[in-house]
């Protein structure tokens, strides 16, 4: 008898499968393409890829600020695309050998939920039927597409986050339809490239979640940089390489060779006989409790398609819970400490409360936020660059709530505020922490003091 079947092979599981199997369980996993799913082939791992060799270029391009001088510095976006494989095929094998170290029993085809039997619910694939005790759907997302006039009839002139990933020539100019963290990054590299970019986003700032000082002052950067954003606008139309959009009151229009649509994902959800199951669904997602469990017995869920927290790292610890409820440990999925990272140059990182949610909520809470220059570090590696470092604490213990900044490397220090929001560290407890000198990370406890 087979104990955990898992239908997908992203974060969520491939984690799962991978604890599973470590933990003895006879674990069969389904995925009809790539190991790793969406992020590692199609989202997180490519775009960080691409964005790290235009990070590359862009400071060589002005290296002259460090006393650095190259002549003819050029980008090859030829073996841009050829190392971004690489480093993708790279980690899709790292993510197939994990499997077979914990006897996974990995099956590439469509699998198709059959129902459930006296002996458990059973799965076909390939003109194979397989049994199991438990049932993890781990089947993500897909790119949402919006209802707009034209949209189909653009034909090869519309992108989604896969398209975009595959074009064999950097366009010269480009419309991003959607201001959030995948349409950034995109506008980011492609800016970075010497493409003309376009934002049209319909909420009054971009990265709608993050915090809103922060988001404003990455959006300002960036205009500097030559970006064109537009607030508070609606696409009504696309003509061939037009976008037709509605802003204060008037129309507008702009054009560019590639149009990319980054609106959202929506969660999958059929196509592989949820249905047969009676499942319940909730915000177009899978519904789920705290242990990840379904409305049905020994199904479970976790990973975008419950369409509550669609990020990777969400994804690999939801499947952590499903195995460690699994194995007879008590384990509950918690949504405090889920961090937010915006791989731009510079980054933006978050974690916790907003100054937003927390007003939203009628959270009373203090907050203190200072420069990044204040740590030695930041400015030694960021030859006039700016960012702040903010962090929110309740009004009533003082405990941490929120941490956010904008400035590299954030995404490699944020996780340290994911620990202290997750152990309700007080302002005092932070301040007794030993951070390593000189280093940017110093910036969090040197806006810790700043309190008044």
């Amino acid at each position: 008898m087979i104990d955990l079947l898992i239908i997908g092979g992203g974060p969520a599981g491939y984690v799962a499968a991978e604890r599973a199997g470590h933990n003895g369980l006879n674990v069969v996993l389904f995925e009809k393409k790539a190991m790793g799913g969406v992020c590692l082939n199609e989202g997180c791992i490519p775009t960080k890829t691409l964005l790290y060799g235009a990070k590359i270029y862009e400071n060589a391009l002005h290296g002259d600020k460090y006393g650095v001088f190259g002549d003819n510095i050029r980008f090859d976006y030829g073996k841009m695309l050829s190392r971004k494989k690489k480093v993708v095929r790279k980690l899709v094998s790292g993510v197939e050998s994990k499997m077979k170290a914990n006897k996974v029993t990995v099956v590439k085809g469509n699998a198709m939920i059959e129902g459930r039997s006296a002996d458990g619910i059973e799965i076909s694939c390939n003109g194979e039927k397989y049994t199991g005790k438990s049932l993890l759907v781990c089947t993500g997302s897909e790119a949402s597409v919006p209802p707009i006039s034209g949209l189909q009839a653009a034909g090869e002139v519309i992108l989604t986050n896969r398209e975009i990933l595959e074009m064999s020539e950097r366009p010269a100019s480009l419309v991003v339809i959607g201001g959030g963290v995948i349409g950034m990054e995109f506008a980011s590299f492609f800016n970075s490239l010497g493409t003309k970019v376009t934002v049209i986003e319909m909420l009054p700032e971009i990265l709608g979640g993050l915090d809103f000082e922060l988001s404003a002052m990455l959006r300002a950067l960036y205009a500097k940089k030559g970006i064109d954003f537009n607030l508070n606008a609606k696409v009504v139309q696309v003509e061939g390489n037009k976008v037709i959009f509605e802003m204060d009151g008037e129309t507008h229009s702009v054009e560019g060779d590639k149009i990319l649509l980054s609106v959202g994902r929506r969660p999958v959800t059929q196509g592989f006989g949820l249905e047969k199951l009676g499942v319940e669904l909730l915000r177009n997602g899978i519904k789920v409790d705290e242990k990840m469990r379904t409305n049905v017995p020994g199904v479970f869920a976790a990973g975008d398609v419950t369409g509550f927290s669609l990020l990777a790292h969400t994804a690999s610890r939801e499947g952590e819970v499903v195995v460690n409820n699994l194995i007879g440990r008590n384990d509950i999925m918690r949504y405090n400490a889920i961090p937010g990272v915006v791989y731009t140059n510079p980054e933006v990182a978050g974690v916790g409360e907003t100054e937003e949610s927390a007003k939203e909520k009628k959270i009373a809470y203090k907050v203190a936020k200072l420069p990044m220059a204040y740590a030695g570090r930041f400015v030694a590696e960021n030859e006039g660059g700016s960012g702040l470092c903010k962090v929110l604490v309740g009004e009533k213990h003082g405990e941490v709530i929120g941490v956010h900044m904008l400035g590299n490397p954030a995404s490699e220090i944020i996780y340290g505020a994911c620990m202290a929001i997750e152990q309700e560290m007080t302002l005092k407890e932070m301040q007794e922490v030993v951070f390593p000198h000189p280093t940017v990370s110093e910036i969090i406890k040197e806006t810790v003091f700043s309190f008044d």
